[in-house]
């Protein structure tokens, strides 16, 4: 796989994962709240700008946990989630610190989700050809990809998936990722399904009629599709109806926020070593993301 020229973070899966993965702490501030997710993702990001190099990079965090505007069209959105306690909130400040120090363009909102974000900036940088790669394991995401040569990359796991590979993958062509979502729900962001529709019907259904819009075109046609209770499938989904226009509404990823206005903006910055080293030794870590990070800047 050729190094992508932009590169579009969803943070938090790398948050996330090495403050559930890591071992017994480490590292911690004075005030005692462990610094060791911070430690891995700040580490995460040396390597990525170490062993590709680039031309574009921007790091999009979630800050919207309970005041996005899902919430306001649906209260329940995303209600099973925990909210961070002290320590992970500290840490989820920590890392977008330590993004910056390292000269990344970062961004939040308490409007928009991170998805969004990369949403917005992925239909900025696509205006020009070079390949982006959305670092997330997120398959939400995977509606971004408008062009062949763009790719979800979950990094630490190696593992990428272009267009074809989300079709063969889940069943339906990027495009077709909402309608997909809303027809079968999403449990981690606590979207519900069309009872009765589950993986096989939902992308039976898709394939059949190419989207959510067209299948209440051609309603009728529903008992035709070769899935099992296909005679009773259309009035599920005509009860759905409001349901269903709810949940695309809630899977759709917003691309139309104005955050940059030219993709050059997203341009690795020298890392600021001496703010770096004053923060590095603030979380309790020792200096060798430092000299990581000095290494950088020479090259």
């Amino acid at each position: 796989m050729s190094a992508p020229a932009v590169c579009l973070i969803d943070a938090s899966i790398y948050i996330f994962r090495y403050y559930f993965s890591l071992p017994e702490s480490r590292f911690s501030e004075p005030e005692g709240y462990p610094t060791d997710a911070v430690y891995g993702f700040t580490g995460f990001l040396l390597q990525l700008l170490q062993r590709h190099n680039p031309a574009q990079v921007a790091v999009c965090f979630d800050e919207s946990l309970t005041s996005g505007f899902r919430h306001q069209l649906y209260p329940l959105y995303k209600s099973s989630r925990a909210l961070p306690d002290a320590a992970l909130a500290f840490q989820l400040k920590a890392c977008a610190q330590a993004a910056q120090l390292l000269g990344l363009a970062c961004f939040a909102s308490a409007r928009y989700e991170a998805d969004d974000l990369i949403g917005s900036l992925y239909a900025r940088c696509s205006a020009e050809p070079a390949a982006i790669a959305i670092l997330s394991r997120d398959k939400d995401l995977a509606q971004l990809l408008a062009r062949p040569q763009d790719y979800l990359w979950d990094y630490t796991a190696n593992v990428t998936l272009k267009q074809d590979a989300v079709a063969a993958k889940y069943g339906v062509a990027p495009a077709q990722m909402v309608d997909y979502l809303a027809l079968v729900g999403d449990a981690g962001d606590d979207i519900p399904g069309v009872p009765g529709v589950g993986v096989k019907t939902a992308t039976a259904l898709l394939r059949h009629f190419g989207s959510l819009r067209e299948l209440f075109a051609r309603l009728d046609e529903v008992a035709q599709v070769p899935v099992r209770g296909a005679r009773s499938l259309a009035a599920k989904l005509e009860a759905a109806r409001e349901q269903l226009a709810l949940a695309q509404q809630l899977a759709t990823i917003v691309r139309d926020i104005p955050l940059i206005d030219s993709p050059r903006q997203l341009r690795p910055q020298s890392a600021d070593i001496t703010a770096f080293t004053e923060f590095s030794r603030a979380m309790g870590w020792t200096d060798a993301l430092v000299k990581r990070a000095q290494k950088l800047t020479q090259d």
